[in-house]
C-alpha cells in the first residue's frame, strides 16, 4: 500500500461509488489509546446527506474509515454496511 500524509488529506472531495458528492474532508479523528482511525469528518455541501450518515454538533458527517475505498484525488467510499 502506498504512504500517503495526513496533511495531503485536508480539503479532498468525499465520494460515493456511485458518484454521490459527500462534501471535503475537514479532519480524520483517531482512537487515541490505539491510535486506530475512526471517522473522516466531512464539511458536505448539502443538508439532505446527514439524514442517510450521521452527524455531529456542527454539522459536519461522520463518515466511518472502513468505508473507504480509495485515495486519490479524491476519497471514494462506499455505501454503508
Amino acid at each position: 500500500m502506498n504512504e500517503m500524509l495526513a496533511r495531503n488529506l485536508g480539503g479532498k472531495p468525499i465520494v460515493g461509488i456511485d458518484g454521490t458528492d459527500f462534501g471535503t474532508l475537514y479532519t480524520i479523528t483517531m482512537d487515541p489509546k490505539s491510535g486506530a482511525l475512526c471517522d473522516l469528518v466531512v464539511d458536505t455541501h448539502s443538508r439532505s446527506l446527514s439524514a442517510a450518515i450521521r452527524s455531529d454538533d456542527d454539522g459536519r458527517l461522520r463518515i466511518p474509515v472502513s468505508r473507504v475505498e480509495t485515495v486519490n484525488d479524491q476519497i471514494v467510499i462506499r455505501s454503508a454496511d
